[in-house]
């Protein structure tokens, strides 16, 4: 049979979406081994697909200008140059392809995977080794495996997260073994995407004490490229405590070409801080949800990260996140957007008391509520938090002049927004849907921001976004220092939009028109009836 050409192919792939492909690889893995193993078994491979499509194009480039030389085609540099990794032939993606069905698959996999780490310095501990050989998978389903990530066309890398993605689409499609209790989610690209906008990080430091897969900093780096920034501007530092996680951010951040520094190993923010006293610029963060027992009753009490707040409670560590992000930002123009569960908007206690000291330091810039049903694994409606530590007058990092908003905070809501609605495969009958914010909405939400910074047209407007100030008879002082928007934005009752009379007599028409369509129908019935000589009384 004839071998189908690469373009022949990208057509057929057309048709399936992302999920459907990673649904035939869950299909593929059925019984075979764990969820934690299955899932890095699909993300290794789209590493490999990812490395290796990368890897082709720029092999026909340098065809194209040197010629088949080999001299040429396999001096590493040639690739290292343009962020593309070198691969052995044992390593190429279209190898595999070809081997697919060999019955020395898995160790096939294995060794693609252990010499493409040791050809490149920056796998160093990235790819998951000796995996498919202890799988327990048979030479069949890894041929299915493998067409099936093959299906993902290679265009989907560039146009979102899509490491990040398969990973989330594992937790979701596993809920039940992964550890969505303790809010490991993957913040959806469009909200990343607004982030980015919003925090502008062209240069400097880029931090993320949770960075999970790397989502953060995979959009910041779109965002400095489609603003035709240098990517090399802009540094990456995070820290991640699960191992796995850690080992699958280093491979995303590695495909992409983005040098980072995620500590040296996988551990704890607040236990094991890895980026003890450094300041950074921009802080990027999807910290885990209302996690409990983050530190012992007794621990890190006197930790300096909490100077002059309370110490956050051990059973919630939705403050703790906060104050740890603080402690980093650079004194002079440091800035955090970060996502919270919306109970920390309102938390008492001692949670309430550092809430009142952070407004009473001006530290909190900007409070955003999200859409419900925008992640994959939980449907709650999450707060975005931008925290800046100076609210001065100065100019923006796009040269726009911002006036003072010392003692102000902006609340916006956007629930009440028309949602943008796509679905998702979750398995072979069963569709789910997701919230996603439009390029328009981010826009929307980014002249928002930016009228309210410069003072150039910000008016507040009804069920979207009002601004307030720390004092005053209506200020957050004033309300307890809650940061529900609820609590300052203005709610417009419709009710008393509506044209009573107009309805009335609306009304009145359609039931005159219903009693008479009534009437007529059953004068036809007694008409029939009467027809066969049963007349009705």
């Amino acid at each position: 049979m004839a071998k189908k050409t690469g373009s022949a192919k990208s057509r057929e792939q057309q048709g399936k979406t992302l999920e459907e492909a990673l649904w035939d690889c869950r299909v593929a893995l059925r019984g075979v081994g764990s969820i934690e193993k299955n899932r890095d078994a699909v993300v290794s491979l789209a590493f490999l697909k990812f490395a290796g499509d990368k890897f082709d194009r720029r092999r026909d480039e340098i065809i194209e200008q040197y010629g088949d030389n080999p001299i040429f085609l396999e001096k590493t540099s040639f690739y290292n140059a343009q962020n593309v990794f070198y691969l052995d032939e044992e390593s190429r993606w279209s190898t595999l392809v070809a081997n697919a069905g060999a019955n020395d698959i898995a160790i096939r996999i294995d060794t693609a995977m252990a010499k493409a780490e040791e050809r490149n310095p920056a796998l160093k501990g990235a790819l998951p080794l000796n995996l498919f050989s202890t799988l327990g998978a048979e030479t069949r389903s890894i041929k299915t495996l493998i067409d099936s990530v093959n299906q993902i066309g290679s265009d989907r890398f560039h146009e979102e997260d899509l490491i990040g993605r398969v990973y989330e689409y594992f937790l979701q499609s596993f809920a039940a073994g992964s550890s969505k209790e303790d809010g490991e989610f993957y913040t959806p690209a469009s909200v990343v995407q607004l982030i980015a906008e919003l925090l502008e990080p062209y240069e400097g430091v880029v931090y993320d004490p949770c960075c999970g897969s790397g989502g953060m900093f995979v959009q910041s780096h779109k965002f400095v490229e489609s603003h035709h920034g240098n990517r090399a501007a802009i540094s990456v530092v995070g820290q991640e405590s699960n191992p796995d996680t850690w080992r699958l951010c280093k491979m995303n951040l590695a495909v992409r070409g983005i040098s980072n520094n995620l500590g040296e190993r996988a551990v704890s923010t607040f236990t094991d801080d890895q980026h003890r006293d450094r300041k950074v610029d921009f802080i990027m963060a999807n910290p885990p949800f209302n996690l409990k027992g983050w530190r012992g009753e007794n621990e890190l009490i006197n930790d300096p990260r909490w100077a002059g707040y309370a110490v956050p409670p051990a059973s919630n560590a939705n403050y703790a996140w906060i104050l740890h992000m603080l402690s980093k930002l650079d004194v002079n123009h440091g800035v955090a957007g970060f996502l919270l569960a919306n109970g920390a908007l309102n938390a008492g206690d001692v949670e309430g008391e550092i809430r009142r000291k952070l407004l009473e330091n001006d530290k909190v810039e900007a409070i955003i509520v999200l859409p419900r049903d925008m992640f994959y694994t939980t449907d709650i409606s999450v707060t975005l938090w931008i925290m800046r530590m100076n609210k001065h007058a100065g100019v923006n990092r796009e040269g726009k002049q911002l006036r003072d908003r010392s003692g102000e905070v902006l609340f916006m809501d956007l629930r009440t927004w028309d949602q943008h609605v796509e679905t998702y495969m979750l398995d072979k009958n069963k569709r789910k849907k997701k919230v996603v914010l439009t390029t328009e909405q981010i826009a929307r939400v980014k002249s928002t921001y930016t009228a309210w910074q410069t003072g150039d047209g910000y008016e507040d407007i009804p069920e979207l976004c009002a601004s307030v100030k720390l004092e005053g008879e209506d200020g957050l002082r004033a309300n307890g220092f809650t940061l529900t928007p609820s609590k300052y934005i203005e709610f417009v009752d419709h009710d008393l939009d509506i044209d009573y009379e107009g309805e009335m007599a609306r009304i009145r028409e359609e039931m005159r028109t219903t009693l008479r369509m009534e009437q007529e129908s059953q004068a036809m019935l007694k008409a029939a009836f009467e027809g066969i000589g049963y007349g009705i009384a």
